[in-house]
């Protein structure tokens, strides 16, 4: 599965002009369905796309549970057809009209294709206490995440989202363009072992937002740490879920917006 494409480009610096190959993200669309009904198209970077779409049906509670998901098969004609099925157990019964989106959602934005805000809080219940991390394991989550980011290697513009223990230990690492489908990969490949995800913590590339808050508090994430910032929206669903939200890891400090209590000396 091709994640980088090269491109001839002119790379200009204060003494130069050089025609040099540049290796870019390469950003595609899929198409999800649910009984053969289209529920979204998003734009991502190809591969892992049955982790992508367990992810997303589980993240919007398109499916309340793993073991409702069979997998998820080609729709298209053709290899090159990014159209899939999401097929589910028999007896297991799920209305299409009641998720599909009105838009395609981009790689920059997981809920623009939504109609309302109301239609955007998904009930997510009330996390459980725990885990307990220890400031210093927080504090390397980020260099241990960015040692294992592959494509952001080669490309330099890709989103990573991954899981650890609350000892620290790394689980699991997914790379995508848009920060919410990374989440979405790693809900989806964790939830093939463990459900509910209580005992992870998430570590994002990018900025926590309110949208991957939420996709953490329905599969029971209760920890989301972030190398940049929370925003507003993302703190205050936080806290109402009893989740910590933590920003800014970097140089051995970071902010804790909501949930200190999981943070230990």
């Amino acid at each position: 599965m091709t994640r980088s494409a090269i491109r001839p480009i002119v790379r200009i610096s204060a003494d130069e002009t050089t025609p040099v190959d540049d290796a870019l993200v390469v950003e595609q669309p899929v198409e999800f369905r649910l009984s053969g009904v289209p529920v979204a198209v998003l734009m991502r970077t190809p591969g892992d796309d049955e982790s992508l779409a367990r992810g997303f049906a589980l993240s919007e509670s398109i499916i309340l549970d793993p073991t409702e998901f069979v997998g998820i098969e080609r729709a298209g004609t053709t290899t090159d057809d990014d159209r899939w099925d999401i097929v589910l157990r028999p007896g297991v019964q799920v209305d299409p009209e009641q998720f599909r989106r009105n838009t395609y959602t981009s790689s920059s934005c997981g809920v623009c294709g939504k109609a309302s805000i109301d239609a955007v809080r998904i009930a997510a219940r009330p996390l459980p206490p725990g885990p307990v991390l220890y400031r210093r394991t927080i504090s390397e989550m980020p260099q241990t995440m960015r040692k294992v980011q592959s494509e952001f290697d080669v490309t330099g513009g890709i989103h990573a989202a991954a899981a650890f223990t609350p000892d620290g230990e790394l689980v699991a690492v997914l790379e995508d363009i848009g920060r919410h489908n990374a989440v979405d990969k790693l809900i989806g490949r964790l939830a093939r072992d463990h459900w509910p995800l209580h005992s992870f913590v998430m570590m994002v590339s990018g900025r926590v937002s309110f949208e991957i808050v939420q996709k953490c508090g329905v599969v029971g994430v209760p920890m989301v740490c972030a190398v940049s910032a929370a925003s507003s929206l993302a703190a205050e669903l936080g806290e109402e879920l009893g989740m910590t939200v933590i920003g800014f890891v970097r140089d051995g400090s970071f902010n804790v917006y909501c949930g200190a209590g999981r943070v230990h000396d």
